[in-house]
């Protein structure tokens, strides 16, 4: 019998989870800009590419180009998640289902972005999926270095271009260049 994992890591951010997780759910667009040496794409193939019954196609590197199509099961604007499930692509040949929730959490001391993987494996040979999560929350990342860099430039000059590099090496480790015109 097959049995079910479930892998959950969180981190703690800087921006506001409202702001977060408005990119998550209606600005995949903006993924890969911010975020171009891990995500190539997102193709909105069916619905508006954020409620429930969207199929979205992304095409991502961990090492080697990967392509995920997914299915978004689960909008909770309240709770600040969304849940979707692997349709199609690489990653649904070595898994009978999966199925991923991020969350952005308002807490009164700080902020986080908790990530949940829920899959059941095609055989037992298939590692688990440590890396994938891994990949997800050092994206999450990005994008927070993203909105926080952009909400204070934003109130200080009329246009600016942005791009920013995470590499987590047991401390968050950021390289950035700025391009900007002032008001």
């Amino acid at each position: 019998m097959a049995q079910l994992h479930k892998l959950e890591l969180q981190t703690q951010i800087r921006s506001s989870p409202f702001k977060i997780f408005d990119v998550y759910k209606n600005k995949t667009y903006l993924m890969p800009k911010i975020s171009p040496d891990k995500l190539k794409t997102v193709e909105i193939l069916e619905g508006d590419g954020k409620s429930v019954g969207s199929v979205r196609l992304w095409t991502y590197v961990m090492g080697i180009p990967v392509i995920a199509k997914d299915k978004i099961v689960a909008v909770d604007e309240e709770k600040k998640s969304i849940t979707f499930e692997l349709i199609g692509g690489e990653v649904t040949k070595y898994f009978k289902n999966f199925k991923a929730t991020f969350e952005a959490i308002a807490q009164t001391d700080k902020n986080m972005v908790k990530w949940t993987l829920e899959y059941e494996k095609a055989s037992e040979d298939v590692p688990n999926l440590h890396s994938h999560l891994e990949f997800l929350v050092n994206m999450a990342m990005e994008i927070d270095a993203y909105l926080v860099v952009e909400g204070d430039l934003m109130e200080l000059y009329k246009t600016f271009k942005l791009t920013i590099h995470v590499t987590p090496v047991g401390r968050q480790i950021f390289d950035w260049t700025l391009d900007y015109e002032n008001e």
